[in-house]
C-alpha cells in the first residue's frame, strides 16, 4: 500500500497481513482526498479503526497538522506505530491501541474524522456504531469539520445518521463514502 500524494507521495506503508482489516482501495482513497482537498490542510485528524493508517497518514502527507490513529488490535497498532516511524511523523501522529467507539479514545475535538469500521459492525447490532457517530458529529467534530464514514454500497441509509445537519454520499464501485457535517 502506498501514500498517494503530498509530502510522502509514493512511500509505501505496511498493511496488516490478516483479514481483520480491509484497507481502502487506492482509487477510492484518491477520490476521497480529491473531495476533501480544502478540509485536510492544517486539520486535526481522528482516524478510527485506523488499520494500516492509510487515511490518517495520507492526511498528514497532504498537510494535516496532526492525526490521532485509533486501532483496537494490538498487532495492527504495533504495525501502525512502525508506519508512523518509517514516515518520521512521530511528533504529528499519535497511535492509540483502544476501542474506536470509546469516547476516551476520541480526544476533545477534530476537524476531520475518518470512520472505516469493520463491516461486521454494520450487521443487525449496529446501534452502538451509529450512537458513536452521533456523538462524534455533535461533540467532537468542529463546526466546519467533516466526518467521513466508509461502508459497502447500499448498506446504510441517510436516516441512520442522527445529529448531522448535512449528509451526502458518493458511490465508488462497491464502496460508499458518507460525508457528515455538523
Amino acid at each position: 500500500m502506498r501514500i498517494i500524494a503530498g509530502e510522502f507521495r509514493g512511500r509505501h506503508i505496511e498493511a496488516p497481513p490478516h483479514r481483520k482489516t480491509r484497507p481502502m482501495l487506492d482509487r477510492v482513497r484518491e477520490a476521497l482526498f480529491s473531495r476533501l482537498m480544502h478540509d485536510v490542510v492544517d486539520a486535526r485528524v481522528l482516524d478510527l479503526f485506523a488499520g494500516s493508517g492509510s487515511l490518517g497518514l495520507e492526511s498528514l502527507s497532504r498537510g494535516a497538522a496532526s492525526a490521532r490513529l485509533v486501532e483496537a488490535d494490538r498487532g495492527t497498532a504495533r504495525l501502525l506505530e512502525r508506519n508512523v516511524r518509517e514516515l518520521g511523523v512521530e511528533e504529528r501522529a499519535e497511535v492509540l491501541c483502544a476501542d474506536a467507539l470509546a469516547r476516551s479514545s476520541w480526544g476533545e475535538s477534530a476537524d476531520l474524522i475518518f470512520c472505516d469500521s469493520p463491516y461486521p459492525m454494520l450487521s443487525e447490532s449496529r446501534e452502538p456504531l451509529f450512537r458513536a457517530l452521533e456523538a462524534l458529529v455533535t461533540r467532537v467534530l468542529e463546526p466546519t469539520g467533516v466526518l467521513v464514514f466508509h461502508a459497502p454500497y447500499r448498506v446504510v441509509r441517510s436516516t441512520e445518521f442522527v445529529g448531522a445537519s448535512e449528509v451526502d454520499s458518493r458511490r465508488y464501485g462497491t464502496n460508499e463514502l458518507w460525508f457528515l457535517r455538523p
